[in-house]
């Protein structure tokens, strides 16, 4: 029989035109290979959207692996940088070439957690057994499965959407026929690039690090909160023996430029994608809106005071790292980004009650 006929083609370690492991480092041939293993299902996740979307869907990852062990994980994202690239085979960005490679590709399940047409209809031509989520039928999104069908609803109607108990990730796991049991984020977490920032906790002189990010992105501006209450919160932490850091990004440059002419504050500057995460890896502490802040801060385990408005609060699932505080006048405009009200309801959150959730989570 040649060599050609005895490659094992279904193993894990088959790279496909390259040397594997087991022959790269040990000299194993398949024929007398004791390392071989096949992938027991090929799964293909299709979460396309924004990073902080991403990032609160990788426990998925851990739910599939759970129950196939031996899995192949293919994983289609506008945002790659943030997976953990040792828990996925294969991460592929939307252009025609990955594209091509899915429809020539047979997967076991394969599943679509975004709404947007293109995801949808991906999800329709994809050759799977089985297929979860949301896909394209008679030119219209619908629910792959009556499991999808909630929280296709709930994106739908305002007041179903309200009364939602469930949180996100109860929801992705039913989608998926799989039980949340208090699967973590994974993040592409760069240590080396942590190492790089010791220096603020030099700098901190062991006083506790609380990372402020204070903007919320372009999209949803009715959950900022004002700049008056940041800068008496920053100088309040300052007098009470913390070491308040502003973040954020290119977006937030020159209102964290003025916090620091406000306060002498720590602005360490807006930086990549990898670099930030690094950064908050440091911070003891992290106060944000919802907002992909919030999804970094809850994948790198840290105790988080999360700002909400807009959202349905129980769609969130903290891990029992944090808490949530909301205006106490409520909200008028639900999953809106223009205020009705004279007076901004975020105003309403006031600056003693964020302090005193730091002291209690900081200790």
């Amino acid at each position: 029989m040649s060599v050609y006929k005895k490659i094992q083609f279904d193993c894990k370690h088959f790279r496909g035109s390259t040397p594997c492991k087991p022959n790269k480092e040990r000299g194993k041939v398949c024929d007398t290979c004791n390392e071989y293993k096949p992938f027991d299902k090929r799964i293909l996740i299709i979460k396309l959207g924004a990073i902080g979307d991403v990032i609160r869907t990788t426990p998925l990852i851990t739910g599939f692996k759970k129950l196939y062990p031996d899995c192949h994980i293919t994983w289609m994202t506008h945002s790659p940088d943030v997976l953990p690239k040792d828990e996925i085979n294969e991460i592929l960005t939307p252009d025609f070439l990955s594209f091509y490679k899915l429809e020539n590709t047979a997967f076991d399940i394969a599943l679509n957690l975004d709404k947007e047409t293109e995801a949808c209809a991906l999800l329709a031509r994809v050759n799977s057994k089985e297929k979860f989520g949301y896909i394209l039928q008679n030119q219209h999104i619908a629910a792959a499965t009556p499991a999808g069908e909630h929280k296709l609803v709930t994106g739908l109607f305002d007041n179903l959407s309200r009364q939602n108990t469930k949180h996100y990730l109860d929801e992705i796991f039913e989608i998926c026929n799989l039980k949340f049991e208090g699967e973590k984020y994974l993040i592409n977490f760069n240590l080396s690039l942590a190492d790089e920032w010791n220096s603020v906790r030099e700098e901190a002189h062991g006083k506790k690090i609380i990372g402020l990010n204070t903007g919320c992105g372009v999209r949803w501006q009715t959950r900022l909160w004002p700049r008056e209450s940041w800068v008496e919160l920053i100088q309040k932490l300052q007098d009470s023996g913390y070491y308040p850091v502003v973040l954020g990004g290119k977006d937030e440059d020159d209102v964290n430029s003025y916090y620091v002419q406000a306060t002498g504050c720590f602005y360490p500057g807006h930086f990549p994608l990898d670099e930030f995460i690094a950064l908050v890896s440091h911070c003891d502490v992290v106060v944000t809106t919802v907002s992909m802040m919030m999804h970094i801060a809850l994948a790198l385990d840290k105790k988080l005071v999360l700002f909400n408005n807009i959202f349905n609060a129980h769609e969130f699932h903290l891990y029992g790292q944090g808490e949530i505080i909301e205006p106490t006048s409520g909200c008028d405009c639900y999953y809106g980004n223009t205020c009705t009200r004279t007076r901004h309801c975020m105003s309403d959150i006031s600056v003693a009650t964020v302090f005193d959730s730091i002291k209690k989570l900081a200790h």
